[in-house]
């Protein structure tokens, strides 16, 4: 495939068949592709902790937020939840910014994932004291993102912006996620 088609399949999915499990090898040869990639300075400063269990899943499931955009809908049911993640932290005892990094890395992430025949979603919206204290996590360590992971359940359009129109994401009546994108010719400038 190539990178162009892994980008454009590589959408934030939402929804997942839960019951299809990820191998923690898989997460691990994910997170190993984050690892190459670029880093500021090259200080490495990101760490990585790595669920695939049910239990451990729920606690995490409980402390993120899903798609803004969508006001009406509190995240997916169960059954339709991430079989797994990856939760991205930065080592403060590295450096205390992390800049674009942990961007970079959740990029590899999710086009390995998209190359696997998986999807994802990058979270941002979490609750960190929380996943924090339910998970354990030191101090030393700052949440950056959760990337919540599974076998696409949806399907995830690309469609033109009107110009001039709206960029928040929506649901048709089919439940297909349509993600409006502007022009080419209207990000180049000069």
């Amino acid at each position: 495939m190539t990178i162009k088609k892994l980008v454009l399949k590589n959408r934030s999915y939402r929804r997942f068949y839960e019951d299809i499990k990820i191998q923690i090898e898989t997460l691990r040869e994910l997170v190993d592709m984050a690892r190459l990639s670029a880093s500021a300075m090259n200080l490495q400063p990101l760490k990585y902790m790595l669920s695939n269990d049910p239990r451990k899943n729920a606690l995490i499931f409980a402390n993120i937020g899903w798609a803004a955009y969508l006001k009406d809908w509190p995240g997916p049911q169960e059954g339709e939840r991430p079989s797994a993640y990856i939760i991205m932290l930065g080592d403060t005892e590295i450096s205390k910014s992390f800049g674009c990094d942990h961007g970079i890395a959740a990029q590899s992430i999710l086009l390995g994932a998209t190359e696997k025949g998986l999807g994802g979603c990058m979270i941002a919206t979490i609750r960190k004291k929380e996943l924090a204290e339910a998970l354990r996590i030191s101090p030393r360590f700052e949440i950056l993102l959760v990337i919540a992971l599974g076998k696409p359940k949806e399907k995830v359009v690309i469609e033109p912006l009107d110009k001039g129109g709206d960029v928040r994401y929506w649901r048709d009546d089919e439940g297909v996620h349509r993600v409006p994108k502007r022009a080419l010719n209207e990000i180049l400038l000069g």
